[in-house]
C-alpha cells in the first residue's frame, strides 16, 4: 500500500435496489449488519458491519427499472465483502442455499490459485455480491 495515495479507503458505498426493506432484510438478518441511519423520505437506509458502510436506496420505479448486466452495464461490477475465514465463508454458503433471494452464482472455490477462497452470489435486489476468506 502506498502512504501517498489520496484516498484512505471505502466510505460507503451505494447501492439502489428494487425492495429495500428485502435487501435491509438480507443484509441486517443473513449478515448481521447494524442499520445506523435512514432517510425515509428519499427512502434509503444506512447499514454497517463496523468496516464498512453500505447505503441503500430505493429505486423509484422498479417495475422499470433495468435489471444487472456484468457485461453490458457501465458501473460496479460486484460488491465484494470479506468474511472472517472459510468456515465462515461456508457457513455463509449453507446460509444462502436456504434464503429466499439469494442466488448462488458459483459455491466457495479457491480465488486464483489459492488459498484464499471465494464465492460469488446475487443477492436480494440483484446485486452481484462476492464473498471472499484471506488466506490465514
Amino acid at each position: 500500500m502506498s502512504d501517498n495515495s489520496l484516498t484512505k479507503g471505502a466510505h460507503h458505498i451505494g447501492l439502489t435496489v428494487p425492495n429495500l426493506a428485502a435487501t435491509r432484510a438480507f443484509f441486517t438478518n443473513a449478515l448481521a449488519f447494524e442499520t445506523v441511519g435512514d432517510v425515509p423520505d428519499y427512502p434509503a437506509v444506512f447499514l454497517s458491519d463496523g468496516t464498512v458502510m453500505i447505503t441503500l436506496w430505493q429505486a423509484k420505479d422498479p417495475s422499470n427499472a433495468v435489471s444487472f448486466d456484468r457485461h453490458n452495464i457501465i458501473g460496479l461490477h460486484h460488491l465484494a465483502l470479506t468474511v472472517d475465514g472459510i468456515d465462515a465463508l461456508g457457513d455463509l454458503h449453507r446460509k444462502f442455499q436456504r434464503h429466499d433471494g439469494v442466488e448462488i452464482e458459483f459455491s466457495p472455490q479457491l480465488l486464483g490459485g489459492g488459498p484464499a477462497q471465494h464465492m460469488m452470489c446475487s443477492i436480494p435486489g440483484g446485486i452481484r455480491t462476492e464473498f471472499i476468506a484471506p488466506a490465514g
